[in-house]
């Protein structure tokens, strides 16, 4: 597990450019699965059959996409500018440092000038940020578009016994979720179809989760994405990394499929938190519900700290916890999904 969420971390794809890493989770995918396919859209799914004619289908899903930069201007000087894809924290860009995807792979960093010759001494906006490669305009421009993409060059470290530290855990370790739950099942006595979902374009608006649901129209689905952990400055709405995975309440989410998680939690002691949401849980669970003509759908949290930033935090067990809840949900199944009518 703690290889895989590395591999899958050090990938590179932004929101639209998943293409740089969805071949290489579709060979992780097709090990465990019967086959592997890509939509329209770009997103992996990878689909495990029990051989049961009209088994229920269930759909497990992480977005494979991370946020990142997309260049808008090559300068003179050999400076790039750019814009963000996501919801990039432009607090954390200055002094970074970032790959830019043209005709080949180039490091470069993102400069500031000093605080002491900074007007007001206030952060630098994205707009007045620029890409420094070290290369002049002209040999700039022979390497790179308008349109290429720009993602954070940090890799995962470790920190203390249990804890990652690095970029796009949001939302791989999720998908090494999804793939370590295909592994577990791989050779499994199943009642039901399991479709594993890499979905693209979560951070640009949940658009793979949303083509992929309709495309499958599962019986049910469970979404898998990443929640606030605990910093010193932030214990609102947010879990401990190290407890356990957390399962969401609330009208986005399916009561009954909702329910039958805290119950396999409890049978199997997994430990697992509660998190309340009112509305839109803005992970692609919010439009998985309401695609076809509505799929009862679930949604698991991997604690995180520090979110959209080059150091995100999460902790293994949290991931293992995840992985074992699905696990035990799937092998639960009977074959029949009518339990979860209203």
């Amino acid at each position: 597990m703690r290889e895989l969420i590395k591999k899958l971390s050090d990938m590179r794809g932004i929101s639209g450019f998943e293409y740089r890493l969805t071949d290489k989770i579709s060979g992780m995918l097709g090990k465990y699965c019967d086959s592997v396919t890509m939509d329209p859209l770009g997103s992996v799914i990878g689909v495990k059959k029990c051989g049961v004619e009209n088994a229920p289908r269930i759909m497990i899903e992480a977005h494979c996409d991370e946020i990142g930069l997309i260049v808008t201007s090559v300068t003179d000087e050999g400076y790039l500018t750019f814009a963000n894809v996501g919801g990039v924290d432009e607090r954390t860009l200055p002094m970074t440092e970032v790959v830019v995807h043209g005709k080949r792979d180039l490091w470069g960093v993102i400069g500031i000038k000093p605080s002491y010759l900074l007007e007001d001494g206030k952060t630098v906006k994205i707009k007045n940020l620029a890409v420094d490669t070290g290369l002049d305009g002209e040999k700039l421009r022979g390497l790179v578009n308008i349109g290429d993409s720009i993602t954070i060059a940090q890799s995962v470290g470790i920190l203390g016994k249990d804890q990652f530290s690095g970029k796009s855990l949001d939302d791989r370790a999720s998908v090494a979720a999804v793939i370590e739950v295909m592994k577990n099942i791989a050779d499994c006595d199943l009642k039901a179809d399991i479709y594993a979902v890499a979905a693209v374009q979560e951070e640009v608006g949940c658009r793979g989760g949303k083509t992929a649901a309709y495309g499958i129209n599962p019986d049910m689905a469970i979404a898998i994405d990443v929640c606030h952990g605990i910093t010193p400055d932030n214990s609102d709405n947010a879990f401990e990394v190290g407890t356990g995975t957390v399962i969401s309440v609330g009208p986005n989410l399916h009561p009954k499929l909702t329910d039958a998680l805290f119950d396999i939690a409890e049978k199997k002691k997994i430990k697992v938190s509660t998190d309340v949401d009112g509305g839109n849980t803005g992970t692609d669970a919010w439009e998985i519900q309401t695609a076809y003509d509505g799929i009862p759908t679930a949604l698991l949290s991997i604690p995180l700290k520090y979110m959209h930033t080059s150091v995100e935090t999460i902790a293994l067990a949290d991931v293992k916890a995840t992985v074992n809840l699905l696990t035990e949900f799937i092998k639960e199944q009977k074959g029949d999904s009518q339990w979860l009518n209203f």
